[in-house]
């Protein structure tokens, strides 16, 4: 038994009344910092005043929070017991994932902002440095149609996983609403509401705002929030004028006063969390005055607002604002920029030849960088652009002389891009079976989010792809520490696409690339292995299910690997995915 305490994962500490160092202390807690009696703090607490507490008591105390300065959060309980016919303890220390809160925070937050031609957006999150008092801030942006944005910065009350609990709700709450009426004044009376019948949401702060990115007009209201920045593009800064308001749900029916203000091209909008402002010592006024100064040397920094960089700009405005021993509370940052110009739309005419197709995917590929794009995005679309240059090359002119070719992109005012390949030959339909070509329509409906083809005096196909972008200083964050690990095996008699690890949402990205990939795009049969799989999330029984309807259409089976009794067979068989895949 010795043997097995000395070796346990939790550290362990067996005392004995009166004796002022501990009698024995397992490998666990010999590596811990501790004071003078030998025992560590918890949130400032010496835990020798736990051991105190129960010995009197006679009963076991427990206390929840980090260990020394801001140390790995723990819980730690002192257990009463005779040691060698002494009174004595036993004084266990949990020692919890300190990412815990922090991973269920960022599972909630969205996991991507909209991208508009006209405002750049940049949202960012950060954990408070003492883990016991994290969670509960969020942010959200979502495209309304017609150019227009709604802007939300909250702070549900409490910490931890139970106030990530409560932001979730209130997020999907909003969400819900705004499907009927997204002007402020309608979505703060109904978070209110809803807050009013929820305990765990009552109290919440929340700042919310509709913004048209092509007028610049703002109409806003706030319930118990700290009022946004505004930074001109001379500099100077000011606050929005708002209304004092209760935080939602504690006093129901509350006026919620709309304001409106203009915000000219080139200026910034700096939504933020109570967070930014706390600071042990800082009077409110200071620290508004700190958030403006960091706000406007982040903005003027080289390069900050090109759209390469400019993603950043609020994870550089938070870590701005961050005290020298850390974030005293979550600090929640949403940016909106204003450009002062937007990107010109692309059109290129080409002779329909094969050695147009470089010139077009460099071109294509600059514009794209251009407006943003994520990586994985931009080779998407180039991948589905290529596929329809390449048709109208190899088929619109057989027989004939080459003749031209266009490609024009553009992006609309809700941030839909829209590619266009026309070529005036004509269509010739594909073989049922092609083998390993003639899938061009098949690969670029799995890339982009909608294909449409015409015939009218030649061939028009038309890409569109809703763009959005990740939060740069989130990705690393959102995965899991043991990343999942997607591979194509082409040893067999037909490709095996294997996942083992933890499938999570990006994940499930690379799932279904490395599944087009070895399939040729749906072409052809290949099957996937999920015996390695210790997390199979929601996005990947997706990306399975579209994989499944295209085996279908194309006349063949997926066959998915996962072991009865497991996990991952159970959330494939629960899907329905066991009627549309052969499961082994």
């Amino acid at each position: 038994m010795l043997a097995a305490l000395e070796s346990a994962p939790d550290a362990i500490f067996c005392l004995v009344a009166d004796v002022a160092e501990p009698l024995w202390a397992n490998a666990r807690a010999r590596l811990l910092e501790v004071g003078r009696n030998g025992l560590p703090e918890v949130s400032g607490r010496p835990v020798a005043d736990l051991v105190d507490t129960a010995l009197r008591s006679g009963q076991a105390e427990a206390a929840h929070g980090n260990l020394g300065q801001g140390g790995p959060l723990a819980t730690v309980t002192a257990r009463p017991m005779t040691v060698d016919g002494r009174a004595g303890a036993l004084v266990i220390v949990e020692a919890l994932a300190t990412d815990d809160v922090h991973r269920a925070q960022l599972s909630l937050l969205p996991p991507s902002l909209p991208m508009l031609p006209d405002v750049c957006l940049s949202g960012s999150y950060h954990q408070a440095s003492d883990l016991s008092v994290a969670g509960g801030d969020w942010y959200d942006a979502v495209s309304l149609g017609k150019g227009r944005l709604a802007l939300v910065v909250g702070d549900a009350v409490g910490h931890g996983v139970p106030a990530a609990g409560a932001m979730s709700r209130l997020r999907g709450a909003m969400r819900s609403t705004l499907l009927r009426d997204s002007e402020p004044a309608g979505v703060v009376a109904a978070l209110d509401a809803f807050a009013a019948q929820m305990d765990d949401v009552e109290g919440t702060s929340v700042f919310y705002g509709v913004l048209d990115a092509a007028s610049g007009r703002l109409a806003y209201s706030a319930a118990g929030h700290p009022a946004p920045l505004v930074v001109l593009p001379d500099g100077s800064t000011s606050f929005l004028t708002v209304t004092p308001r209760p935080p939602l749900g504690s006093l129901p029916g509350a006026q919620a006063t709309v304001h409106e203000a203009a915000l000219p091209q080139g200026a910034t909008l700096v939504l933020f969390s109570n967070g930014a402002l706390a600071g042990t010592g800082i009077a409110p006024a200071d620290a508004l005055d700190r958030l403006g100064q960091v706000a406007r040397e982040v903005l003027e920094a080289p390069g900050a607002l090109d759209v390469e960089t400019a993603v950043g700009l609020a994870a550089a405005i938070a870590e701005g604002v961050q005290r020298p021993h850390g974030w005293l509370d979550d600090v929640a940052v949403l940016v909106a920029h204003r450009r002062a110009t937007a990107q010109e739309s692309l059109r290129m005419d080409q002779l329909a030849v094969p050695s147009a197709l470089p010139g077009v995917r460099r071109r294509l590929n600059a514009w794209l960088t251009g407006l943003g794009m994520g990586e994985q995005d931009r080779v998407g679309v180039m991948v589905a652009v290529g596929e329809a240059c390449a048709n109208a090359v190899e088929h619109a002119y057989r027989g004939s002389e080459p003749g031209p070719m266009s490609v024009v992109a553009q992006v609309d005012v809700d941030g839909v891009l829209t590619v266009t390949v026309r070529d005036d030959g004509t269509w010739r339909p594909p073989d049922r079976d092609p083998g390993d070509r003639g899938r061009g329509l098949l690969i670029m409906r799995q890339l982009v989010d909608g294909v449409t083809l015409e015939e009218d005096g030649g061939t028009t196909v038309t890409l569109s792809f809703r763009l959005r972008r990740t939060p740069e200083e989130d990705l690393d964050q959102r995965r899991l520490p043991d990343n999942a690990d997607v591979v194509v095996d082409r040893n067999g008699e037909r490709p095996v696409v294997r996942a083992r690890g933890p499938v999570d949402a990006t994940a499930a990205e690379q799932l279904r690339i490395r599944m087009l990939e070895a399939s040729h795009g749906g072409a052809s049969p290949m099957e996937l292995d999920l015996a390695g799989v210790s997390l199979f999330s929601s996005a990947a029984v997706r990306v399975v299910l579209a994989m499944a309807r295209i085996a279908r259409d194309e006349t063949w089976r997926l066959v998915v690997r996962a072991p009865e009794g497991g996990v991952t067979r159970h959330v494939l068989e629960i899907s329905g995915l066991d009627g549309l895949v052969d499961l082994r």
